[in-house]
């Protein structure tokens, strides 16, 4: 969490001319200067942890559940233009000086996933995250200090403090997870709001809003106060943080 707010996630690499969740996505994110990766792990047949975002990937035009083939099978699966499903190990040492948001889709990834991240040494440069808050536990089993950010269950209790206007009930609904990470609306209901930001900042609580793609949207959040966007147009979304980091610095704020 050292570089600078707000931060700009770059939600399955950018994918305009690869496939999502590659290592050409990821590099082209990288080549527009986005210094958070967001992706997500599945587990292999064989307890490899590996970046897809669906939990079935076409093979020979039949659907395939990832957890019921080895990696060397996943591997012969072309995504496109002969791109392939990598690791999370493998991204990890391709991308050595990028940090990385990695969403545990799965029971199964939890393990797998955590394997990885010790192997490669990556604690202090991922975000580990899960919308359930079983599996966060798990996949933060024997990560000390990693980050983290709040599951489902524990940002609907914390909402309700924010929303309450109590830091008090935020803090203990969400002690030890310094993020949240979030749509701006759930259905009818506006999870992003200024009386919630206030709430959530008083109590140490940064908040990255999904999946911001329009820049008249980024600048409207960026003014609303959040701290992170997490967006598939992370060529979009670089330069315009830079000018508002840039507008920030100049007004002494």
């Amino acid at each position: 969490m050292a570089p600078q707010l707000p931060r700009v996630l770059a939600h399955r690499g950018l994918a305009l001319h690869a496939p999502e969740n590659t290592i050409a996505a990821f590099q082209a994110a990288v080549d527009v200067g986005a210094e958070y990766i967001e992706t997500d792990v599945h587990a292999t047949a064989d307890g490899v942890a590996v970046l897809v975002h669906d939990p079935e990937i076409v093979v020979n035009g039949i659907a395939r559940a990832v957890r019921d083939l080895t990696l060397d099978q996943l591997r012969q699966v072309d995504l496109g233009g002969g791109h392939r499903v990598p690791t999370l190990a493998g991204a990890l040492v391709a991308f050595s000086g990028i940090r990385f948001n990695i969403d545990v889709k799965t029971e199964l990834a939890a393990g797998p996933a955590a394997h990885a991240i010790r192997a490669e040494l990556a604690t202090d440069r991922v975000l580990v995250t899960s919308f359930d808050e079983g599996r966060r536990l798990r996949a933060l089993d024997g990560l000390d200090g990693v980050v983290s950010s709040a599951s489902s269950r524990l940002f609907t209790r914390a909402l309700l403090g924010a929303k309450a206007g109590v830091p008090s009930l935020v803090r203990r609904s969400l002690a030890g997870v310094p993020v949240v990470q979030i749509p701006e609306r759930h259905r009818n209901l506006r999870l992003v709001t200024a009386k919630t930001l206030q709430s959530l900042h008083r109590a140490g609580i940064e908040v990255h809003v999904w999946t911001v793609n329009d820049p008249r949207d980024m600048e409207r959040l960026l003014r609303l106060g959040v701290d992170g966007l997490i967006t598939d147009r992370v060529d979009l979304a670089v330069p315009l943080v830079r000018a508002w980091r840039t507008r920030l610095a100049e007004s002494g704020r």
